[in-house]
């Protein structure tokens, strides 16, 4: 890959902040389930609740986004996702994991540890514990947050790795 320059890193943080489905997807799914769980119970179960949740889940998505792009930026790692030049299901797969917990810098040719998603998930779970009722354990939240990019960000990057498969698979069942 080419290294990103300015212009790029912050279009490339617009589309994943506001422009692609996945953020809403990704909001969505995990509103919903808060609203499963009731967490926290104190919004209730109705449509304010639930407004309150996915108002939490969008703010604290976005705060990730930020700080994950500012950090990937301010150190010249690399924000994207590279799909695996190998064969196979188990390889391929391998590699989307893999890549959810390292990057490469500047050069991109050395690999470096994937830090930034998960300062910014933590930090993002500490501040959106601030205005949830219940006085949540800020740094709980935080470390829940950071917790749920590793199972995230594989999911997402497996996907990303089969997406061509996958369309295919979906235009081929709609003939």
């Amino acid at each position: 890959m080419i290294p990103l320059n300015d212009r790029q890193r912050y279009h490339l943080f617009i589309r994943q902040s506001f422009t692609s489905p996945g953020i809403y997807i990704k909001t969505g799914f995990f509103a919903i389930h808060d609203q499963v769980e009731s967490s926290p119970p104190e919004w209730g179960d109705g449509f304010e609740g639930f407004a309150k949740r996915v108002g939490t889940r969008q703010t604290q998505f976005l705060l990730q986004n930020s700080f994950t792009s500012l950090g990937n930026a301010m150190v010249g790692w690399e924000p994207r996702y590279d799909r695996c030049k190998c064969d196979g299901f188990w390889p391929r797969a391998r590699h989307a994991v893999i890549r959810n917990f390292v990057t490469y810098d500047g050069t991109e040719k050395h690999l470096r540890p994937q830090l930034m998603p998960y300062i910014g998930s933590f930090g993002s779970g500490v501040i959106a514990a601030t205005w949830q009722p219940g006085k949540p354990n800020y740094l709980v939240k935080g470390y829940q947050s950071a917790i749920t990019q590793a199972w995230v960000g594989s999911l997402i990057n497996v996907l990303g790795e089969f997406a061509p498969e996958i369309a295919r698979k979906i235009k081929k069942q709609k003939k």
